[in-house]
């Protein structure tokens, strides 16, 4: 019985160390939220002012050119946006088919960029060609560094005005919750560009555009292009610790129960030996009673 006792009691201690660990994994994924919402945030007034750039650019030099109607043998680009830690929940395996469905929808070849290692490998058994794999960034001082080193492969890519890339990643709606979303990056939509010419310059001087017209898109270009993924890049991630969040209030819910039930039983046990003890004692003590 005192076995039982003692292995009853280190399950009940380790339980109690494990909900400790928990506990600090749900606050590191609450600040981590707030972290990567702060980021998406702070976007606001510098991507207005390349909107208000390349809406100067858009008018004084017309519209760039779009791609005409999907033939069906154009090549399709994707970049994914994933986790490379666990303790997730169905984090990855949400964005994997979410990917795979919008990915299957479209004809001609595919080729992926994959920001995740676990991410990695579900979409390399779906069987879709990887072209690059990226880690992870650990905290916001690392995503430019990787929306960098996207760019870079994106732009050593053959230039082609039929490639069509998306970007697939999850944004958090309220609470602990997140979608999977899909963004077509390039070519530039026309009803975009339209858009940006209409944009009120926000003082009484008439914008003018100073140097190459080009070279000044090409820039403008670039640094939106650097909003898109920046963002998409922040919202995943703050994505990913909403899930890593609802993961470990699940798993607190859940020791919660185990640690009642494994007291219960303790006590259960413990009553039953100090009643088997009491009862020999009384029995000892009415076979004693008699003999005397």
């Amino acid at each position: 019985m005192s076995d039982t006792l003692a292995s009853l009691r280190r399950k009940i201690d380790g339980a109690v160390k494990l909900k400790s660990v928990v506990r600090t994994m749900k606050a590191v994924a609450a600040s981590s939220i707030g972290q990567y919402e702060a980021a998406v945030r702070s976007l606001g007034d510098y991507e207005h002012s390349v909107e208000l750039g390349l809406s100067l650019c858009f008018r004084q030099n017309g519209a760039m050119a779009t791609s005409p109607r999907r033939r069906g043998n154009e090549a399709v680009g994707a970049m994914v946006f994933g986790s490379d830690q666990g303790l997730v929940g169905q984090f990855n395996e949400t964005i994997t088919e979410f990917t795979k469905t919008k990915l299957d929808a479209l004809s001609g070849e595919k080729k992926l960029w994959v920001v995740g290692e676990r991410i990695y490998g579900s979409l390399a058994d779906s069987g879709f060609p990887i072209a690059g794999q990226f880690s992870v960034p650990s905290s916001v001082e690392g995503i430019t560094q990787l929306v960098e080193q996207l760019q870079v492969a994106l732009e050593k890519q053959p230039a082609h005005p039929e490639t069509e890339v998306y970007v697939f990643h999850a944004r958090p709606t309220s609470g602990a919750l997140y979608e999977p979303v899909c963004q077509r990056l390039l070519p530039f939509d026309a009803q975009w560009q339209r858009n940006l010419t209409k944009i009120p310059w926000p003082t009484k001087s008439l914008p003018e555009l100073f140097g190459p017209g080009e070279a000044t898109l090409r820039a403008l270009i670039r640094e939106y292009l650097f909003i898109v993924l920046f963002r998409a890049c922040a919202e995943s991630l703050a994505s990913e610790n909403a899930s890593r969040l609802a993961a470990m209030q699940r798993a607190e819910k859940n020791i919660d129960s185990l640690s009642k039930e494994l007291s219960q039983g303790f006590y259960r046990l413990r009553q039953n030996s100090i009643d088997e003890e009491l009862f020999d004692v009384i029995a000892g003590f009415n076979s004693l009673s008699r003999a005397r």
